[in-house]
């Protein structure tokens, strides 16, 4: 029999095959390292998995010192291993912790090796670490001492890595100073952040959840993780709006399941038999097209760019299908001509990393931003149409030679080889075009429709500009989502840009890594247009707040790591005017109201608002209750004259003290959501609802997994999907109809041969339109709200 080598000093696999050999055999497994790496992980983490299925103990005691160790390791061994290993962070973050030992059990041989390998592919194979191994039959007392200390550091000195405190270490890791040399960039597994969204979309599926949201800034490879999330699922569907990027995301896939058959359904393409099927919204989209596939066809839904979703063709798909599972992929949540983009998948945003944390942790190359004082168009001269500037009238203000000099002075600046410049409008962009060519630098425009002089094909330009033949394209949205251009070195904001969803599109178009590539340069020209302070929030991260415009300076934000950020004073100045200029709350509500009117043409209701509002303007409203117009709506139509003919006769009398009080009834679970819906019956309102009415709407309302998960969550109902009648109705009677009757015993009444009444009092109302309208309304309304809120709270 070969003896066990004692003694290893690395640059081999030696070490690492030995401690292979280690694992297979024991019956529990100790370790402590200071740091664990994604790519030493990878090596033992089968090993691992077959010890937990021999019922093996593990324990796995690491540092959080640095930052060297990855949250991706730990993601990748809460995945893989899930509750079956105890991982623990030591407690004393800002002390030095350099241990490194592996100590296993078995009924025959205890063993150990310490020494200096971390777990890192490096550290457990051909680097130059110095291990040493023996049994604790050959040294009692020493083994002794080293378990004996390794027990008392896992249990009295740590921290259990639960989801929210890997969670949070991840939020606030950053890439170390100190790199380390790991050549793990293996291109067709998880990596990175792939791996923290991929754990946590498995925890959602866990919880109950059928869909989901992931919001990952440009560059994290959002495909590619959607790609892996599908291992377990037989037929797929991918959506996208544009040809590009379906075809992209069909290059990708077939890189990971070579095996998959792939389809199209575009134009007159109609492939419908395949494993994988990548359609184009606007073909799926139409009713004809979605009736040649079964509802339930697909198991898996992915729509690429989701933010989208909100528009007409999309909302059909997801209205028509009933996957297993429905993922959205976005950069840029937020609300884009003001929808709600969380709302689709009921506020279950299972993972985020936005730009901020990307760069810090050295996904995305790293910016430096110049914010250029644009005193060349006075903005407050545009004409303004539903909220935004008039294009025609736009695009004759920024189409002078005055303000081409400027940005071509700064341009000039900069040694850029390939660059962007974003563009209000076509016109815009070939008379940009037409400037810089004259001037002597290769330029095209680049947009649909009607082609000009300097126009050239998207992707003609996009090789050009690739070779060097081509310095700058100039292009109007085109480029803001779909695009993959590592090589571009510089982005021009050239519009007034107001949207953020917008903005951080732009700047992501820039943000790829590529090769020779430090940084990316970005020159916004900045006027007193509308919202141009909100640029210092986003590019830091921060939540707009007028109060923090005013007392504090921009240029101390907290900006990602390496990144450079100047404003012209002129600006700092113009920030602040703004700021205070801005109209108080009330003010605002009023204002933002009157805009979702005119945007959808009809008096908007409680979910119009709570879906199209702005976000800063819903939360300072809720700060207070005077002013919250979701506590009393019909209160702020009347106050604003906007009452019809048939409300008028309910103001003030026991119907719209009834509405008040479901408006703000407290909601810590959805339990009364149910009861509400029994009452009002789709619009044949009842005043009193039976114990079947009771029991026919909770559990249509729970088998909802949206509303599931509540049910799940807890250990007296995770098994309400086998429950019967009594078992409804006891959780309805002990929760929902019990508080109801204590906190607006007005209108919910006890009453015999019946579940729970309504007051008598609402007799008269339950008839009119007007009345059913508000109450189906507060319904959704606070539906989404507590989808919304528990979201909040999660989170």
């Amino acid at each position: 029999m070969k003896m066990k080598r004692n003694a290893f000093t690395g640059d081999n696999e030696e070490f690492y095959l030995n401690l292979k050999e280690s694992i297979g055999n024991a019956d529990s497994i100790d370790i402590i390292v200071s740091f664990l790496m994604k790519s030493g992980v990878k090596l033992i983490i089968d090993d691992l998995k077959d010890a937990v299925k021999r019922n093996s103990k593990i324990r796995i005691l690491t540092g959080s010192y640095l930052n060297i160790t990855q949250p991706e390791a730990l993601f990748m061994l809460k995945n893989e291993l899930k509750d079956d290993a105890d991982l623990r962070f030591y407690s004393h973050p800002d002390r030095s912790f350099h241990p490194k030992a592996y100590i296993f059990h078995r009924n025959d041989c205890d063993e150990i090796y310490v020494g200096s390998s971390n777990i890192s592919r490096g550290a457990l194979t051909d680097s130059i670490e110095w291990n040493y191994h023996f049994k604790k039959s050959d040294n009692e007392k020493d083994f002794k001492y080293f378990q004996d200390t390794f027990d008392d550091l896992f249990l009295n000195h740590s921290v259990e890595i639960t989801d929210d405190v890997l969670n949070e270490y991840s939020s606030k890791w950053k890439r170390p100073k100190l790199q380390l040399n790991q050549n793990d960039d293996e291109l067709f597994e998880p990596n990175g952040a792939q791996i923290e969204a991929l754990y946590s979309l498995n925890k959602s599926r866990e919880e109950g959840y059928d869909k989901a949201l992931v919001v990952a800034a440009t560059g994290i490879g959002k495909t590619y993780l959607a790609a892996f999330d599908t291992e377990n699922y037989k037929k797929i569907l991918f959506v996208a709006h544009r040809e590009e990027i379906i075809r992209q995301a069909a290059e990708s896939f077939k890189r990971i399941y070579p095996e998959k058959s792939q389809g199209f359904y575009y134009n007159k393409i109609k492939q419908k038999e395949s494993d994988i099927t990548f359609a184009l919204v606007q073909s799926l989209g139409k009713k004809s097209n979605l009736e040649d596939f079964e509802k339930d066809r697909f198991d898996y839904i992915i729509i690429d760019e989701f933010h989208h979703a909100v528009a007409g063709n999309y909302r059909r798909i997801l209205d028509y299908f009933t996957p297993r599972f429905l993922l959205g992929l976005t950069a840029t949540p937020e609300r884009l001509d003001s929808r709600d983009v969380f709302a689709l998948c009921d506020y279950n945003n299972v993972y985020e990393i936005r730009l901020k944390e990307a760069i810090n942790k050295g996904y995305l190359a790293p910016f430096r931003y110049y914010g250029i004082y644009d005193d060349t168009v006075d903005y407050s001269q545009i004409n303004m149409r539903n909220g935004k500037y008039d294009e025609k009238d736009l695009e004759e203000r920024l189409m002078i030679n005055r303000r081409a000099d400027l940005v071509l002075n700064h341009y000039l600046k900069y040694n850029s080889s390939s660059a962007i410049g974003f563009c209000s409008s076509r016109n815009h962009a070939e008379y940009m075009a037409g400037y810089f060519t004259e001037k002597g630098i290769p330029s095209a425009a680049v947009y649909s429709g009607n082609q000009g002089k300097y126009t050239q094909e998207r992707q003609s330009a996009i090789s050009k500009l690739k070779s060097g033949q081509l310095r700058i394209l100039f292009t109007v949205d085109m480029f803001n989502e779909g695009v993959d251009i590592p090589s571009v070195d510089t982005v021009l904001f050239l519009r007034p840009t107001q949207s953020p969803t917008i903005f951080l599109q732009q700047l992501g178009r820039g943000l790829r890594k590529d090769e020779g590539k430090k940084y990316l340069t970005v020159l916004d020209f900045i006027g007193n247009y509308r919202k141009a302070n909100l640029v210092p929030f986003l590019l830091s991260g921060y939540d707009y707040s007028t109060k923090t415009l005013l007392n504090e300076s921009v240029m101390e934000f907290e900006y990602p790591d390496d990144c450079y950020i100047d404003f012209d004073f002129e600006l700092i100045d113009l920030f602040k005017i703004q700021a205070s200029q801005e109209m108080n709350v009330k003010e605002r509500i009023v204002m933002e109201y009157e805009n979702v009117k005119s945007q959808i043409n009809e008096r908007p209701t409680r979910v119009d608002l709570f879906l199209k509002m702005d976000e800063n303007i819903i939360s300072s409203m809720k700060k207070s209750s005077k002013i919250n117009l979701f506590r009393d709506y019909l209160k702020f139509l009347k106050d604003n004259g906007e009452l019809d003919s048939e409300e008028i006769e309910f103001v003030s009398t026991p119907a719209h003290e009834f509405l008040k009080a479901i408006e703000t009834t407290s909601m810590t679970k959805s339990y009364k959501m149910p009861i509400l819906k029994a009452f009002y019956n789709d619009g044949d309102i009842k005043l009193n609802i039976t114990d079947d009415d009771v029991y026919e709407n909770m559990k249509k309302f729970y088998s909802y997994s949206s509303n599931a998960v509540d049910m799940l969550k807890d250990k007296s109902s995770k098994n309400f999907a086998s429950w019967d009648k009594s078992k409804y109705l006891s959780l309805a009677k002990r929760n929902p109809i019990k508080f109801l009757q204590k906190t607006h015993g007005e209108f919910f009444k006890p009453k015999e041969g019946y579940a729970l009444s309504l007051s008598d009092d609402l007799k008269d109302y339950i008839k009119m339109d007007s009345f059913k309208n508000h109450f189906r309304d507060i319904i959704e309304y606070r539906t989404l709200d507590y989808y919304k809120t528990r979201f909040e709270r999660q989170k």
